[in-house]
This record gives C-alpha cells, sequence and structure tokens, in this order.
C-alpha cells in the first residue's frame, strides 16, 4: 500500500499544536473586535479574473502562484491567494456603500500560493486579514496600523515598530516611476532578469529586489517620497505626526513596496527586533483605487494581513508560553455490564450539566481504569459498581489527593460543579 503523506507545503496541526492556534486566533477575534471591525467569511474560490485584475498581471502571485483550474461547468476558478480582492467583491456585490463609512471588516482563514515552502511558509497557510473602506484619512491608516502592532504585543513580541513608505497615487507615481526607469537604464548590465521583467511589467517591485548584484542600484535609486503630489505628501506627514502622537517607533523606508498592484499612498511593515533577522512579521497599506478598478464606485481602502503559521513559529522560537486548552475534567470507571448501561446514561448527564467527561472504553479492571484516569490528568474519577448501583451512588476519588466519598448520583453534577476546576 502507498504510504500517503500532507502535500508538500502544507501542515498538519496536530492536538499537541492546537493550544497555540486557539489562542493566536482568538486572540486576533479580541483585538479585532476591541477596534471596532466586523467579521467577514468570503468563499475560498472565486473567480479567476478577480485575481487577476484586483492582484494584478505581472505579479509574481498571478503569474507564479496562483491554484487556478476549470470547474466542472466550464468556469475559470482559483483559489484564493490572499483576502483583499474577495472581501473588496463582497463589499462591492452587497451594496456596503450604503453603510455607515468606514466600513471596518476582518477575516481569518486559508489562503493558496504556489510559492517554494519555507519555515513559517507554505502553500497553504491561515491569514488573519484585516480591512477599512471609504474613508482617507491618514488617522485610519494609523488605526490600521495600531491593530497590528496590538495584535503582536498582545501575543508577546518585543521590539514593535514600523518600516513605512508611500507610494503615491496615480497623479504623482508616473512621474517617478519615469525616473526610476532612467536610473534602472544606466544600469540595465547590473540587474537580475526578474528586475529586467519587473521594469516592464510593475516597476516599484525592483525596489523590493533581494538580489546582491541589484542593491547598489537599489541603494542609488531615487526615493518616491521626494515626488510626491501635495496630497500624497501631506497624507504621508500627517500620518507621521498620528504615529509620533501615539509615541509608536518608525521609520522610513524608502524601498518599502509592496507586491500587488492595487497599493497607493501609505505601505507599511510591522517589525519585531526581539525575533531576529526576520523582523518583518506582518504588512500591508491602502488601495484607493482597488474597489473602482473591481467595479465599484470610487471609493478608498486600506488594510494588512498576518500569517497565523508564522506567528506561531516566532512565539515558539522566543519560548512564549500560552494556556493549556480545557482537559475532561472526569472520568468514568465501570465494573461490570449493567453498571456501564447506567456509567453510559450518566455520562450523556454530565456532559448536559456542561461537565466535560470521559468514560474508560473497553472491559478493564479497576486499576486500569484508574491509570487512565490518571494519564488524561483528570480531576475525579467515577467508580460505579453493582454495590454503587444499588444504592444510587458514585464512589467519587480525587485523583490529585487520592481520597474518596460516596456521592448521590442525583446530587453529582451539583457536586462536581462546586469543585472543578474552571
Amino acid at each position: 500500500m502507498p504510504q500517503y503523506a500532507a502535500p508538500r507545503g502544507t501542515l498538519d496541526v496536530l492536538p499537541e499544536d492546537q493550544p497555540y492556534w486557539r489562542y493566536v486566533i482568538e486572540r486576533g477575534h479580541y483585538i479585532a473586535q476591541l477596534y471596532g471591525f466586523e467579521q467577514i467569511s468570503v468563499p475560498m474560490f472565486e473567480s479567476t479574473g478577480l485575481f487577476i485584475r484586483g492582484v494584478g498581471e505581472g505579479t509574481d502571485i498571478v503569474d507564479k502562484e496562483m491554484y487556478s483550474f476549470q470547474d466542472k461547468g466550464g468556469e475559470e476558478i482559483t483559489l484564493r491567494p490572499e483576502f483583499t480582492a474577495s472581501i473588496v467583491r463582497a463589499y462591492i456585490q452587497h451594496g456596503m456603500h450604503t453603510l455607515p463609512q468606514p466600513v471596518k471588516l476582518y477575516a481569518i482563514g486559508p489562503i493558496f500560493r504556489y510559492e517554494r515552502p519555507q519555515a513559517g511558509r507554505y502553500r497553504q497557510h491561515t491569514q488573519f486579514n484585516v480591512e477599512a473602506f471609504g474613508e482617507q484619512d491618514a488617522a485610519l491608516d494609523a488605526e490600521i496600523m495600531e491593530v497590528a502592532r496590538h495584535l503582536y504585543a498582545d501575543l508577546g513580541f518585543g521590539g514593535l515598530g514600523f518600516q513605512v513608505n508611500s507610494t503615491g497615487c496615480p497623479i504623482c507615481r508616473p512621474q517617478y516611476v519615469s525616473l526610476l526607469a532612467e536610473h534602472y537604464g544606466r544600469h540595465v548590465d547590473e540587474i537580475c532578469d526578474d528586475c529586467k521583467r519587473r521594469l516592464q511589467r510593475n516597476s516599484l517591485r525592483v525596489l523590493d529586489c533581494k538580489s546582491e548584484g541589484c542593491q547598489p542600484v537599489i541603494a542609488q535609486a531615487p526615493h518616491i517620497t521626494d515626488y510626491l503630489c501635495d496630497e500624497c505628501a501631506t497624507h504621508f506627514q500627517r500620518l507621521q505626526r498620528y504615529l509620533r502622537g501615539l509615541g509608536r517607533s518608525f521609520t522610513i523606508q524608502h524601498r518599502l513596496v509592496r507586491g500587488l498592484d492595487y497599493y497607493t499612498k501609505t505601505v507599511f511593515e510591522v517589525w519585531a527586533t526581539d525575533i531576529g533577522a526576520q523582523a518583518a512579521v506582518c504588512g500591508g497599506g491602502r488601495y484607493d483605487g482597488l474597489i473602482e478598478l473591481l467595479g465599484g464606485s470610487p471609493t478608498p481602502g486600506i488594510g494588512f494581513g498576518s500569517g497565523v503559521e508564522r506567528i506561531i513559529l516566532a512565539m515558539r522560537s522566543q519560548g512564549v508560553a500560552v494556556p493549556a486548552l480545557p482537559r475532561p475534567c472526569v472520568l468514568i470507571a465501570p465494573l461490570g455490564d449493567e453498571p456501564k448501561v447506567a456509567a453510559v446514561r450518566l455520562l450523556a448527564d454530565l456532559r448536559e450539566a456542561g461537565l466535560s467527561s470521559e468514560i474508560a472504553f473497553g472491559d478493564r479492571s479497576l486499576r486500569s481504569q484508574l491509570r487512565e484516569a490518571d494519564k488524561q490528568a483528570v480531576q475525579y474519577a467515577l467508580i460505579l459498581g453493582e454495590d454503587e448501583l444499588r444504592a444510587s451512588q458514585v464512589i467519587v476519588r480525587d485523583m490529585g489527593g487520592g481520597g474518596q466519598q460516596s456521592v448521590p448520583m442525583s446530587a453529582l453534577a451539583a457536586w462536581l460543579k462546586e469543585r472543578v476546576s474552571a
């Protein structure tokens, strides 16, 4: 028989891993709701055209990383490679422009990209995503950045700060792109093939290149913040004032761009210097033209995404502890056929009363069943034999202290509720 394994680039989240997952996701819900964001869930697949138009042709995501296929009805379908385009589609489709603005939404779920698997990065990974639509105020940019920072601070990350930049807008960016192309044209023999391709299709991405040979060219490139129009310059200055007012550490990083075509004005990353070299933990930015691009009215937007797997990997590397998940508080140990019938009924009654309970399966000795109770770390073992059944009582053994006493079955649930740990 073949030995099957999880597909390359995917991750099994085993029971011992679940405390981290539960904790991070619950904190994500808490922080988002603290800032007034409402949860939205969107399909895991969409029309391929949505991502080609929204994410942008020429991006690595569209050209190399999307999981696309034709369904049985002949429609071109893609597993979502990011959340924003899907949430924008939902905003347009459901007429959310009629709601009080800004509309503040968040989502948690899997996204899919065919890329080289590495630590914390998988072909299916879970993302915490935050979006706000309908307001261009730089204070909203600061709030989105605060949501990200607050989440990481809440999860125990230290040395938090922002890297920020402005990528301008359709009015001022073309002039900068022209200057950037002129600069790279003078160094065309020094840059990598990817940068040559990006210059033709997604010019700002050359600033994000990691190739060693491209670094001197990037260092000499003009800064987009020197060529912003008045509106973009004012927006960027106001954002900096808000961050200073909040007392947040930030650095203007002139080479910071995002990998998607729809970003305008603010782009940012959250850095946590305490985790070492891979200090960028999440990023996002403003995309004021995306809703119009996808068929809606001109509407500003801003958001960020953060991978849950990378968060958990960093937390574990830093030794950040999380609360254990609740365990069953009691185990019923029946002795004989009739007591077992009663034990099954008692088990259902305890669970109906909200007490997490287990039963020892199989026909085993009392010693064996108590060993299982000890192994499962329950607080109490409930021993039910023929004598106890006739007396309508249960022997309750304290697995921590070792003492035991008889408790009437009719009072058992109330007795346990007074004593089990919360």
